[in-house]
């Protein structure tokens, strides 16, 4: 994972045009590494086609199918053809974590036993341990084929705290491609950092400290430079001081995923504060052009000369606290690490509209505030559909607005989404939460193409 941190900085540093054939020969040279390690610590074992992640268990989470020619040949474990299907003609994936003894012949016990019940591997990767080797699996078993059997399978074989979970077509990408993409997108965007760090580590909780609250400086003081790791929980510095907290209770994280989150906050350090600056000019109903584009921390005076601008009954139905208070919440709002911010702007260079998606540990927040003047004409609308269609882009499984019973413009442009909506109310406050499944986005009145700054 260093490795591919000092090449996407060089790459970054140095301009956009780079040759194909050198980011083939690194995603080349990451494979042969992760090959070559195994092979010298388990000789004579079958060799794995490496992947990267965990999730832990998730109720109702949709299975997979393997579909013939999907995702990478099988290792030879439990082959029983290209689909590894059962006697129904039917397979699931299976994501797979257990710990055995790092030992000559554990790891062929393991996959004899997983081979007897047709169960084909698809990838594998180790994490190291001091008393043992966890191995992690992507595997295709028979359909009938439930997690308690697999986990059985398993721990009749050797295996020991054995964790199974559904996986996905998604979990057929293999680890080069996986790594690069994520450090890709953490070197041309800061607000990728969190949902990088995420997709490397599975489901977990992510939260970023800064240094001028309490709680972060007395974090960022406990917390040495190379960052700590205790079993469920990993703390890295964060560039600009303070503290990123990982927290993933139901599975323990290992030395090879610490590493790995420690590389993705180093590559964002050394490249410094970047945000992507396309734009998007739109014409109104009424002939006005406005322009969208990405915001941060430069914005902060605009947005606070819009806050002046604007009424108190328009920063209340926003903020839900005192108006004059408004202006405090801008640089955290603004800031790339803990989302991403969308900034309306008129021809003469006037902000006068916000849109916010807020990285809440494991969940989205969405919020909007659009000048008086500027209301009624679709900006919000166009802004809101615009988060959206990030948050989905970027694996978000739904968003949430914080707003008030009587805010009908929210409420309104939530609906226009064309997406799924829980409500909640309690006091006069209404969350309201869309849903982004696949099958509600394909039917959604989302933003076409890519959204702002994802160029």
């Amino acid at each position: 994972m260093s490795d591919v941190t000092d090449a996407v900085t060089h790459l970054v540093e140095h301009g956009p045009v780079v040759p194909v054939m050198v980011l083939a020969s690194l995603a080349a040279l990451i494979a042969t590494a992760g090959f070559h390690t195994r092979w010298s610590r388990r000789h004579g074992q079958a060799p794995p086609a490496e992947d990267t992640g965990a999730r832990p268990p998730t109720a109702g989470r949709p299975a997979g199918t393997g579909a013939s020619g999907a995702g990478p040949a099988g290792t030879g474990a439990g082959a029983t053809g290209p689909t590894g299907t059962g006697p129904g003609g039917e397979s699931a994936l299976w994501r797979m974590r257990t710990t055995v003894r790092d030992a000559p012949g554990s790891l062929a016990v393991l996959c004899a036993a997983l081979a007897d019940r047709r169960i084909d591997v698809l990838s594998l990767q180790t994490h190291p341990l001091a008393d043992g080797t966890v191995d992690e699996f992507l595997l295709r078993a028979p359909g009938e084929l439930s997690g308690t059997e697999l986990a059985d399978v398993v721990t009749a074989a050797g295996g020991a705290r054995t964790w199974t979970e559904r996986a996905d077509a998604h979990d057929l990408v293999d680890a080069p491609t996986r790594v690069l993409g994520l450090a890709t997108r953490t070197a041309l965007d800061a607000a990728e950092l969190p949902l990088a760090l995420r997709q490397l580590l599975g489901r977990c909780t992510i939260r970023s400290l800064p240094a001028s609250a309490g709680a972060g400086a007395e974090a960022a003081g406990t917390v040495p430079p190379e960052g700590t790791l205790e079993d469920t929980v990993l703390r890295l510095r964060a560039p600009e001081g303070g503290v990123i907290s990982v927290e993933r209770p139901q599975l323990p994280f290992t030395p090879a995923e610490f590493a790995r989150a420690r590389a993705l906050v180093e590559l964002d350090a050394r490249l410094g504060p970047r945000v992507p600056r396309g734009r998007d000019v739109l014409t109104l109903p009424e002939g006005s052009d406005i322009t969208v584009r990405r915001a941060d921390t430069w914005d902060v005076e605009a947005a606070k000369a819009m806050h002046e601008r604007c009424s108190a009954r328009t920063l209340g139905m926003r903020y839900h606290g005192p108006v004059g208070d408004a202006g405090r919440y801008l640089n955290h709002l603004l800031s790339p690490r803990f989302g991403r911010t969308l900034a309306v702007q008129t021809a003469s260079g006037r902000v006068v509209g916000l849109g916010h998606l807020l990285w809440d540990g494991d969940e989205t927040e969405v919020a909007l505030l659009v000048e008086d003047a500027w209301q009624r004409r679709g900006i919000g609308g166009e802004l809101l559909g615009r988060l959206v269609a990030m948050a989905a882009e970027t694996g978000c499984e739904s968003v949430y607005a914080v707003t008030q019973a009587s805010n009908t413009g929210m409420v309104a442009a939530m609906r226009g989404l064309g997406l799924p909506l829980d409500y909640q109310i309690e006091e006069g406050t209404l969350v309201v939460t869309a849903r982004l499944e696949p099958s509600a986005r394909s039917a959604a009145r989302l933003p076409q193409g890519e959204p702002i700054g994802q160029e």
